[in-house]
């Protein structure tokens, strides 16, 4: 673990402190003060992301630092748009899930500019990848909300908003579509940069195990509807478990090896 003395980091920072602040007011009961402080520190974030374009002279998407950074930028528009068009709620704790995602781009990866691969000159570069972090994100909050129904049940339905299982449920169904055109995407660009769809590469891989793993959720949810309400929040969980094994350990295990590795 290292603090990054830089304006760069100075500016992460700034955004981890924000959201953990601003998730303190909320806990606290002061929403309407968490709301703002909430909405500064992705101001931040936003300002955060558009320096580290700026440097590095391409879509900061490369590496890992820039995999959370972006992340971290997200959480906020992304929590918005789930309260007021999905009705899902947690804004607490996307704020916490915010600082969280932020901790390994301000505490532990590499922040030095890198050149883009020749791999990774390509127009599918920021589609693709904005797909899977799109995606990340939303699952990161259904699964909270799956969580929750282990935990409390369906939960209240408090400001028009839906329960637990309800709510987890709409998420992925928000983010099954994205997960599922990074993977085609992928392969797509697999094509046209190493001459082959599929390689079995080990983040391709892990990637495909992500994307079934939400199949079987859907498969079984719609078997059984909320009658195993356990079951589908389980499964969601074991979706994030596949996604963090995808972004991080595929990446930094050092047990595998691959045409990704220079996302680590």
């Amino acid at each position: 673990m290292a603090i990054k003395y830089t304006f760069q980091g100075l500016l992460i920072y700034l955004v981890i402190a924000a959201y953990l602040l601003a998730f303190l007011s909320a806990v606290l009961g002061r929403k309407k003060a968490g709301g703002r402080i909430y909405l500064a520190g992705f101001v931040v974030a936003v300002f955060a992301f558009g320096y580290r374009w700026h440097d590095v002279r391409h879509v900061p998407f490369q590496n890992l630092f820039e995999v959370f950074l972006s992340m971290g930028m997200l959480v906020y528009p992304l929590s918005i748009f789930c309260r007021r068009f999905l009705r899902v709620g947690g804004e607490a704790a996307d704020m916490l899930i915010g600082a969280i995602i932020l901790l390994p781009a301000g505490f532990v990866s590499h922040a030095g500019p890198q050149k883009l691969p020749p791999a990774l000159q390509s127009w599918l570069f920021a589609p693709h990848v904005a797909a899977y972090l799109i995606s990340y994100v939303i699952m990161a909050k259904a699964t909270v909300q799956a969580f929750c129904q282990l935990k409390i049940g369906a939960g209240s339905t408090k400001e028009n908003l839906v329960g637990h299982e309800d709510g987890t449920y709409r998420m992925v169904c928000l983010a099954f579509p994205l997960l599922t055109l990074g993977l085609i995407s992928g392969s797509w660009w697999g094509k046209l940069a190493w001459g082959d769809y599929w390689g079995w590469d080990p983040k391709e891989s892990w990637s495909l195990a992500s994307w079934l793993v939400y199949v079987g959720y859907f498969h079984f949810r719609y078997l059984y509807g909320k009658k195993y309400a356990r079951i589908n929040s389980g499964l969601v969980i074991l979706g994030i478990v596949t996604i963090v094994t995808t972004l991080l350990w595929v990446n930094l295990s050092g047990l595998f090896s691959g045409l990704h590795n220079y996302a680590s």
